[in-house]
């Protein structure tokens, strides 16, 4: 008969983490909280996905000289036909984005340490990157690894920082564009217009670090603080070509195109100083109280329930409160909050999820990008490429829908029967949930006609799709 201790092994892996890998439960018995407290590591941050770094030198070189045709094609000039943009956003795509997302998914499918990697994950969709953007494509992975995977135990300051200026982001969310409609840029712009370029003030970045990174769209905020913090934003762009080597596709301060004066935003007034002006407005959205509440009931959401207990997003609040935004001590928060343990599981697995899950299960890893990136594609998860700044939703309602549901067997059934082979199906039902394994589920796999089947019906298992 399992102990309440197995038990809660078995939660703390396959909630708090990613899913058992054989013998993962049993090694955690023995102390389930300090397996996990043991992956808060403000030192360190998250694990980072290894890969060839020469892959990565050979992408910005490619994504600088997609940026060089960019401008000859807006002025005019002529592409030599080896360095058509389309064809280099493509091998972009195919050398830079899969790498990038195989080696997260293999790092995620093999971990020992799922908490870690589940919790750099929900900072990634937090502050969201998308790749459906073709400018973006080839920064997405390098983003989460630069500006994420290195601050998600340190403070949540750093953190937003990091992600508001880092390349891709200034990218994806045309923050790179804005010019402030005062600068010393749009009057020479107003004095000599040329093609293509336009001079305008850009709120994409402005209003998704108030609506979804910080304080939350019920923060009271105005439309007038939103412009008056697209204005103090003005400036932080990204090298190009005219830049020395080490600035091209970095972030740099642009003071020419920096809105000039005071601005006040959310009741506060900034004083001017260039880069300095949006940077102290970052810090005190990052110690606002709403944003301790907004981010507090999200990871609740995240980790727990769709509708998560309300003394848990409070726990959480408290935490982060108290320490000023530590994120290491709103992990500790999480993992000891009895909310957290309640044994239902609450949560449907998303197609990323369910995917690793799978892999974990049977022990092994996806050995190329076909093997991971187009079943996500089928289940409407297209790697790296969620559809909004908001990122992929974990509501099960997104991911629960008939079809969604008959994508998910399809897919197991096929996987069943290229791996269950020689697979001992019922010690991998038995490793893959411990104690959250069902007489009904259990029995179902050990009478199955075949180990194809006998999979099949575990991936399937409402046991398995939920955490």
């Amino acid at each position: 008969m399992a102990s309440s201790n197995d038990l809660t092994a078995a939660i703390a892996v396959t909630r708090f983490g990613l899913g058992a890998r054989p013998g993962e439960i049993a090694e955690v018995t023995a102390d389930p909280g300090r397996w996990l407290s043991s992956q808060i590591r403000p030192a360190e941050g998250a694990e980072q996905p290894q890969q060839d770094p020469e892959l990565a030198s050979t992408r910005i070189k490619a994504f600088r000289v997609y940026q060089v045709d960019r401008r000859m094609a807006r002025d005019g000039g002529e592409t030599p036909a080896d360095r058509d943009p389309v064809q280099i956003a493509a091998r972009m795509l195919r050398e830079g984005t899969a790498v990038d997302f195989l080696a997260r998914a293999r790092l995620a499918a093999t971990t020992k340490q799922g908490f870690r990697e589940r919790w750099a994950l929900f900072w990634a969709n937090h502050f969201t990157v998308s790749a459906v953007k073709l400018i973006t494509a080839t920064v997405a992975g390098p983003f989460e690894q630069e500006a994420i995977r290195p601050r998600v135990f340190g403070r949540f300051e750093d953190l937003l920082v990091a992600s508001s200026a880092h390349p891709a982001m200034l990218l994806y969310l045309d923050q790179a564009q804005s010019v402030g409609p005062r600068s010393q840029a749009a009057a020479f712009l107003r004095r000599r217009p040329m093609p293509g370029i336009g001079g305008g003030l850009n709120e994409n970045l402005a209003r998704e670090i108030l609506e979804l990174h910080t304080v939350g769209v019920d923060a009271g905020y105005s439309q007038e603080d939103v412009t008056e913090f697209a204005r103090a934003l003005t400036g932080w762009s990204v090298g190009g070509q005219r830049e020395v080597a080490d600035q091209q596709g970095e972030y740099v301060f642009r003071a020419n195109i920096h809105e000039p004066g005071a601005r006040t935003v959310m009741g506060k007034t900034y004083k001017a100083d260039d880069v300095g002006q949006a940077a102290a407005i970052l810090k005190d959205l990052a110690a606002h109280p709403k944003t301790a509440r907004h981010i507090s009931w999200k990871i609740a959401r995240h980790f727990v329930a769709d509708d998560p207990p309300p003394s848990l997003a409070a726990r959480i609040e408290a935490a982060w409160i108290a320490s000023g935004g530590h994120l290491t001590r709103v992990a500790e928060a999480l993992i000891s909050a009895p909310e957290a343990w309640d044994p239902a599981p609450r949560k449907l697995k998303t197609p990323y999820e369910f995917l690793i899950s799978s892999w974990r299960a049977i022990g092994g890893q996806p050995g190329a990008i076909e093997h991971i990136s187009p079943p996500l594609r089928s289940m409407g998860m297209q790697a790296f490429s969620p559809p909004s700044p908001k990122g992929w939703s974990d509501e099960a309602v997104t991911w629960a829908a008939p079809d969604a549901i008959i994508k998910r067997m399809t897919w197991a059934e096929g996987f069943s029967a290229i791996v269950a082979g020689e697979l001992d199906t019922n010690a991998t039902a038995a490793a893959a949930l411990g104690p959250r394994l069902t007489e009904p589920v259990r029995l179902a796999v050990a009478r199955a006609e075949s180990r194809q089947e006998a999979l099949s019906i575990l991936l399937m298992s409402p046991e398995f799709q939920r955490r």
